[in-house]
């Protein structure tokens, strides 16, 4: 089995951030969200303050003014066109997505693209409260061994060095910079 983080990893961008964007477009109303998420956003990521779960359940907070299951399905209409042209070429059926994105918004395409193991963030799809840790760094490791306990992906596919908790358990893993597969620094 291969293991993949799933934002700027196999989708081209971060699917979390485009949803968003996308609900607030298409919700006018949701805009009243943004003074909150923006406070969130200086208080963890400039002043180092709380925890990044606290920042993204404000961002999250504009589901209350979402359809969110319709919007979700209109967004991967609109959206899947995004997922990398290398995964594509080498997915298998026995792939994990593991993503710090909600499971709400990644089942969907997940199912779409035949995958049947998602790890990700438990998110409530009506109110952004997460049910869960943000499935992040070592969290990854964590959920992981919950699920296959002692197995080894054989490859670990990321964009992002906070995967090295993945990547040592991994047989092999690489760095993914656009279409480019790097090995693991």
């Amino acid at each position: 089995m291969n293991a993949y983080d799933f934002d700027k990893t196999i989708y081209k961008k971060d699917s979390s951030t485009d949803f968003l964007i996308y609900c607030i477009l298409k919700h006018p109303k949701a805009l009243c969200r943004l003074p909150s998420i923006f406070a969130g956003f200086v208080k963890f990521f400039v002043l180092k303050k709380g925890r990044k779960e606290d920042f993204k359940e404000k961002a999250f907070s504009v589901l209350k003014y979402c359809n969110s299951e319709a919007d979700i399905k209109a967004f991967w209409e609109k959206n899947s066109s995004k997922i990398k042209k290398f995964y594509l070429s080498q997915k298998r059926e026995d792939d994990v997505i593991i993503s710090a994105s909600p499971r709400f918004l990644l089942e969907p395409i997940c199912t779409d693209l035949g995958l049947k193991h998602l790890i990700c963030t438990e998110v409530d799809i009506n109110t952004g409260k997460f049910f869960s840790q943000n499935c992040w760094g070592e969290e990854k490791v964590v959920r992981f061994r919950e699920i296959f306990g002692d197995i080894s992906p054989d490859e670990f596919y990321s964009d992002s060095l906070s995967d090295t908790p993945m990547a040592k358990i991994s047989k092999t893993a690489f760095i993914v910079k656009g279409e480019e597969i790097l090995p693991w620094k």
